[in-house]
């Protein structure tokens, strides 16, 4: 332990050394108002980031205690401390006079980005539009904490002591004062963020009692800027959501909303059942479902969607050529498939019970995920046709004229979507533009018109009794339960080479599981590459301590379904926090620092493991 003169006098000894004598940095330096953690020391300027934390007491920073009385309180504060640490970060970005002189001479030395590489960078993890519980910053009862990571000055790969110096006991200071410490502007900011945030909640807990499955407020913006960024729509340019008057509904707030004063919200209620969303192209049908889609996680104030708020449970599902299925049980959409079609033809007559391919078809894989989503515990399924396999939605009667349901293995989810809900209380809300056989099967129609909802439910019933289709139902057997998996932790393979644990998350979109690459573009409600980090390491942990239980004598290893693997992620996630991903192996992920990961759901936890081509699964638990 050193203090911050003990910090400085260390510096200027290893002043032109070696970058890798940064090392002597680790460990634990007490400044005057708070302690700094160096967790990890770069081995080189063009690596990644330095890992350090930053922890102040409690009684210095004057954090009210109602900020963080209950858990999602606790969650909303943390992530406002992470976004204003980061805008202190941007405020001591400006260049300083210095830097500009040298800039123009061309220094590197003294340049903006005080050396080589990362010099210089600080960052931290504070998300963008979604709030969502975070490793970044951790709340205890005496002190708060926020995990960083800082580059290291260096010229080429020489150490710059005077540049750390100034970034470790000038710059970083004052990042802290401005981002923790509070005041009475301060406070009454976070307030109105924590508040919107728990008024979101507060929805989400009332949607069941009220009969929805999702609820878009009156006044939302639901248009993004652009398709890569997610914040609205300038209002000028956008059209704010109306509910029609049949499907509005009042909720009570536990908090009020700033300028309006009141506890309750108007807006649309997405009944359970089935729900289409219809209309002519680029009227905003589309929008509204991408709006459910992110409705699941709550939103910053301000972000236009703060007041669209969907089940927690509600997953979107698509087709997705030349993705890998492992076991999955896909017979109620695929029946026998021909002999030397996808999957194993060792047993012709119940294959598709737990089908495997590396290859799926739009058909399977759209089968597959939704089985997939009923599985992990889905309240709710969006779909969009844009997205979807034409043969998996239906099937019309000119075609079942020409090729006879005993010549076709695919029963049309629209034989099945009445099932879903009333077997297994599975809502589905579709976006179709281009068949009205859905009418049939509808409990509601949301026609969305010049980016205006109307409810056309009765109209759209009408038309269907008027205007038969001639259609026959496609349904070889009443829907049965999917059958449960058992993944084999044995077949979870993650060391690649020499090294024993090889994960890595190269994009929100791309992990690097031991020699695999897991691909998951198509599972489109992962907010972050935070969340997608924690992903990986979940799936990590599964394996290694989840996935086998000792039976009662403790003389074997039983293998456990995997809605059971899950349910103990999420108690695990509850009881002790994401900071165990940091320990499921000897090879911690980022040592005492695991400062960017954000908690992902269930769903997409089950759907990138399902991905993982490597997985092999059981339809019935063994022993090992």
């Amino acid at each position: 332990m050193s203090d911050v003169q003990s910090l400085i006098t260390l510096l200027k000894r290893i002043d032109r050394r070696g970058y890798k004598a940064y090392i002597d940095l680790k460990g634990k330096h007490t400044f005057p108002s708070f302690t700094l953690f160096i967790d990890h020391v770069q081995g080189d300027p063009f690596a990644a980031p330095s890992r350090i934390r930053v922890r102040m007491d409690r009684e210095i920073i004057k954090c009210p205690e109602l900020f963080t009385s209950n858990r999602v309180r606790l969650m909303a504060t943390a992530d406002w401390l992470a976004r204003q640490i980061r805008e202190a970060i941007h405020s001591q970005s400006a260049p300083s006079m210095t830097d500009s002189r040298n800039k123009r001479t061309g220094s590197r030395r003294h340049s903006q980005s005080q050396g080589s590489g990362k010099s210089g960078l600080i960052s931290i993890d504070a998300g963008g539009q979604e709030v969502l519980e975070r490793t970044a910053i951790k709340i205890h009862a005496d002190w708060i904490e926020a995990r960083m990571e800082i580059g290291l000055p260096a010229a080429g790969r020489k150490i710059l002591a005077t540049e750390a110096i100034h970034l470790l006991t000038q710059k970083l200071p004052k990042i802290i004062e401005r981002g923790l410490m509070w005041d009475e502007s301060k406070a009454a900011e976070a307030k109105a963020f924590i508040e919107c945030i728990e008024n979101q909640e507060a929805i989400r807990k009332q949607l069941s009692n009220h009969g929805l499955i999702a609820f878009v407020a009156d006044g939302a913006v639901l248009p993004r800027r652009t398709g890569v960024n997610h914040t609205p729509m300038p209002t000028e340019q956008a059209i704010p959501f109306y509910s029609p008057d049949s499907l509005a509904i009042e909720i009570n707030l536990p908090n009020a909303i700033p300028l309006k004063g009141q506890k309750t919200i108007r807006g649309m209620g997405v009944r359970t059942g089935i729900t289409l969303i219809v209309g002519g192209g680029y009227h905003g049908k589309s929008t509204l479902l991408s709006a459910l889609e992110n409705g699941v996680y709550p939103h910053i104030p301000g972000d236009g969607r703060e007041y669209v708020v969907s089940s927690r449970d509600l997953v979107k599902v698509r087709s997705e050529d030349g993705r890998s299925i492992s076991g999955v049980d896909i017979h109620a959409f695929i029946g026998q498939l021909p002999s030397g079609i996808e999957g194993d033809s060792s047993s012709a007559g119940f294959k598709t019970h737990a089908f495997s391919t590396q290859d799926a078809s739009g058909s399977t894989s759209q089968a597959a995920a939704i089985a997939e989503a009923v599985e992990a515990g889905a309240h709710g399924l969006l779909l969009d046709e844009d997205t979807s396999a034409t043969n998996f939605m239906l099937r019309d009667s000119r075609m079942q004229k020409l090729v006879h349901t005993e010549n076709e293995p695919i029963t049309p989810f629209l034989d099945r979507v009445r099932e879903l809900y009333n077997e297994f209380g599975v809502s589905t809300v579709l976006v179709m533009g281009g068949s009205g056989d859905y009418f049939d099967v509808a409990d509601s129609v949301i026609m969305m018109k010049n980016y205006r909802a109307q409810d056309v439910t009765l109209e759209a019933h009408q038309i269907a009794s008027e205007n038969e289709t001639g259609r026959r139902p496609e349904s070889k057997s009443t829907l049965e339960a999917f059958k449960d998996r058992y993944p084999m932790a044995g077949s979870i393979e993650a060391s690649r080479g020499k090294r024993s644990v090889n994960i890595s998350t190269k994009s929100r979109e791309l992990i690097l599981y031991g020699e695999e690459a897991i691909d998951l573009r198509y599972l489109t409600q992962i907010a972050d590459t935070s969340q997608t980090h924690a992903i990986a390491w979940s799936i990590h942990l599964a394996s290694t301590r989840l996935m086998t239980q000792a039976d009662a004598l403790q003389t074997s290893q039983r293998a456990q379904p995997l809605t059971s693997v899950l349910d103990q992620i999420e108690k695990i996630f509850d009881e002790d926090g994401l900071d165990v991903l940091g320990s499921t192996s000897s090879l911690s992920i980022s040592e005492k620092h695991p400062g960017r990961l954000a908690r992902p759901r269930r769903h997409e936890i089950s759907g990138a493991l399902s991905r993982l081509r490597c997985l092999r699964t059981q339809s019935k638990p063994t022993r090992d």
